[in-house]
């Protein structure tokens, strides 16, 4: 007997492609923790918090390395500190990436959530618009409250000269 269904090492492989690092032999990662401390990483990089301390460091190691006789653990042509820096672009750049990709992830369900409630907003107000145009034909056949007291002070008129002419003749 065969089994038409696929293979369900084949389908979790699958998933694994299309869902990016989730579980890497055994040791799980929450993407989304890794998501939100890098987007917290990206946004102090962009401070000038980040650029007056990286300065600071910069200038106190140049500054040992030349004046420090004792201290020159990273002489003049600071090979040491390129490597540090080139260190730290090397993890900024793909964590500025994580948190950008993330902020788009965002916009884009923004954008579909407001595009939805325009929808909405359209479908009720054509409603709405459909909905006062049967109450103005509706009331353009029905009596309103001017019209019945015109009506009725005309009446009233009419019996009042009645009246006065009933009062005349039997005089």
């Amino acid at each position: 007997m065969s089994d038409k269904r696929p293979d369900r090492s084949a389908q979790s492989a699958r998933a694994r492609l299309e869902t990016p690092g989730s579980r890497w032999r055994g040791f799980h990662i929450d993407v989304e923790a890794v998501g939100r401390v890098s987007e917290s990483i990206a946004r102090f990089l962009g401070t000038g918090k980040y650029l007056v301390i990286q300065t600071v460091v910069v200038v106190v190691w140049i500054i040992l390395n030349v004046a420090a006789v004792g201290l020159q653990w990273d002489p003049y042509p600071f090979i040491l500190l390129n490597l540090a820096f080139s260190t730290q672009a090397a993890y900024a750049a793909p964590l500025i990436l994580l948190a950008q990709n993330r902020q788009e992830n965002r916009d884009r369900v923004s954008l579909e959530e407001d595009r939805a409630r325009a929808e909405q907003t359209k479908a009720d107000t054509e409603f709405l618009a459909r909905e006062l145009a049967s109450l103005r034909l509706a009331v353009g056949e029905v009596a309103t409250r001017d019209y019945l007291r015109r009506e009725l002070d005309e009446i009233k008129s009419l019996l009042a000269e009645r009246d006065i002419e009933d009062a005349r003749v039997n005089r």
